[in-house]
């Protein structure tokens, strides 16, 4: 298995973007062209994919990075983990993990964050493998697409 960092969006990446965000999420919208391209060029996301050289290197997972810098130092998090069902129970997740680890270090990181949801149990498994812990932590999320504005005081 191989992963990479995607430097350039091609159709073989947004096809396979596109084969793989819904295993991760059905009510996720699939990325554009576009929204791959703003992504790969922002600077601060790592879009990183394994290609299964068994498979005439077949894009078989992905994983996002996102690093940025805070007062406080850099921050962090992994988004959007996948692996393709005809590839799962393989040890793809946990190298695109390992890998994300290592670059987050590399770019001085002394955390590196993610979530997910309590059903991904495979998933969850694997993080605390990894050594992830979970964390008591509230988090808050406000919802630009149902509101126009923040209530009034």
């Amino acid at each position: 298995m191989r992963i990479v960092e995607v430097t350039a969006v091609t159709p073989e990446i947004v096809e396979s973007i596109g084969r793989l965000i819904p295993q991760l999420s059905t009510s996720a919208a699939v990325p554009t062209t576009k929204d791959l391209e703003s992504l790969v060029a922002d600077g601060f996301a790592q879009l990183l994919i394994a290609r299964d050289p068994n498979q005439k290197d077949r894009i078989v997972g992905t994983l996002t990075l996102v690093l940025f810098r805070i007062p406080t130092g850099v921050r962090a998090w992994i988004e959007d983990v996948v692996v393709d069902e005809s590839a799962r129970r393989r040890g793809v997740g946990e190298l695109l993990c390992r890998e994300a680890i290592d670059r987050a270090r590399s770019a001085g990181a002394r955390n590196v964050d993610l979530t997910s949801r309590s059903t991904r149990q495979a998933a969850n498994r694997l993080y605390q493998r990894l050594g992830f812990s979970l964390r008591e932590t509230n988090l808050y999320r406000y919802s630009l697409e149902k509101s126009e504005s923040i209530p009034p005081k």
